[in-house]
């Protein structure tokens, strides 16, 4: 991260030097604990920033949806309640199927694919999010998807009336798939949700788990790969256009690097989790075969249903990530 924090002063310094204006305090608010990689990413990018703007813009970090609730962010940053702001992607899939793009199961397995499928879905995000009043900044993966549990599961069978914590569209129509009972949790409220036994399960990165120690509460840790998801960073259309072109280009320098830094993050941080939720007493392998066959089965239902919901632009995204492969 040395080399990672090295360009960000120099991307931040080669344009401080840009005329004088009147200081601005622009709050982010972020849905994830600020030990989090994102929020780290998140409070460098804020950093560099302020110090590529000269103090013009100091960006300050509210992580652990502090400022505002994870469900509360997008629409605080489209009505100018904040500027900025983060949130996963897929959380916003009820508002237009294309923001689920990331969550297809078994579409985009690993960090190559999810690269490519972003870049697939880029400009088409870039339209709907500026229809919104939202201008898209950087955006970064979280590790491969894995199903975590209480009691040992050897198929889609012993998942049947489980409770299972859902946070997007995608998450909830795998729990009716399965057979388990989809409870809509926050990931702030995971660690007391599995506490007080809300929810026995849930599908989610190594790093979710080991952030929020659910080794307390659940057992197992079946390593799945169904999917990357993605945060994004975006800003209110508004305060992006009333910032000078010079801060505009500062905060794009900070968001390309946030981005590189991020994703080398997520990729690093996998196997560290995964071995972090090991070294707690939690079973960390590979599913079974049959649940793997089945559950790839049910990845085939979900993306159809989705190509029927998003139509031609989701079409055309996946044709452009097929393309790629």
């Amino acid at each position: 991260m040395k080399r990672f924090n090295c360009l960000m002063a120099a991307t931040a310094l080669t344009v401080a030097g840009a005329a004088p204006s009147i200081a601005e305090t622009w709050d982010m608010p972020m849905a994830y604990s600020g030990s989090n990689f994102h929020s780290v990413t998140g409070a460098e990018f804020a950093e560099c920033v302020t110090t590529g703007t000269g103090g013009e813009i100091e960006i300050k970090t509210h992580p652990s949806g502090s400022l505002f609730a994870g469900n509360d962010i997008k629409r605080a940053v489209q009505t100018g309640q904040v500027p900025i702001g983060e949130r996963l992607l897929s959380a916003h899939q009820n508002e237009n199927p294309i923001f689920g793009v990331d969550s297809i199961p078994f579409l985009a397995t690993s960090f190559d694919q999810a690269d490519d499928l972003w870049e697939a879905a880029k400009p088409t995000m870039e339209d709907i999010l500026a229809e919104q009043n939202l201008k898209l900044l950087y955006s970064v993966p979280w590790p491969p998807q894995g199903l975590y549990f209480k009691e040992a599961k050897e198929s889609v069978a012993d998942m049947e009336g489980v409770k299972f914590r859902s946070y997007n569209n995608a998450t909830a129509r795998l729990a009716e798939l399965t057979g388990m009972l989809p409870v809509q949790i926050e990931a702030a409220e995971i660690s007391q949700a599995f506490a007080t036994g809300v929810a026995d399960s849930m599908i989610s990165s190594g790093a979710t788990g080991y952030d929020r120690k659910v080794w307390e509460s659940l057992n197992y840790f079946y390593e799945v790969d169904a999917w990357l998801p993605r945060n994004y960073v975006f800003v209110n259309a508004d305060a992006w256009e009333s910032t000078s072109e010079a801060n505009q280009n500062v905060i794009l320098g900070c968001a390309g690097l946030a981005e590189y830094a991020g994703t080398w993050r997520a990729k690093e941080y996998t196997q560290f989790t995964l071995n972090g939720l090991a070294a707690n007493g939690m079973t960390v392998e590979p599913a079974s075969d049959t649940m793997k066959a089945e559950l790839k089965d049910i990845g085939v239902t979900m993306t159809e249903e989705w190509l029927e919901q998003a139509g031609e632009q989701g079409q055309a995204i996946v044709e452009r990530f097929r393309e790629m492969q």
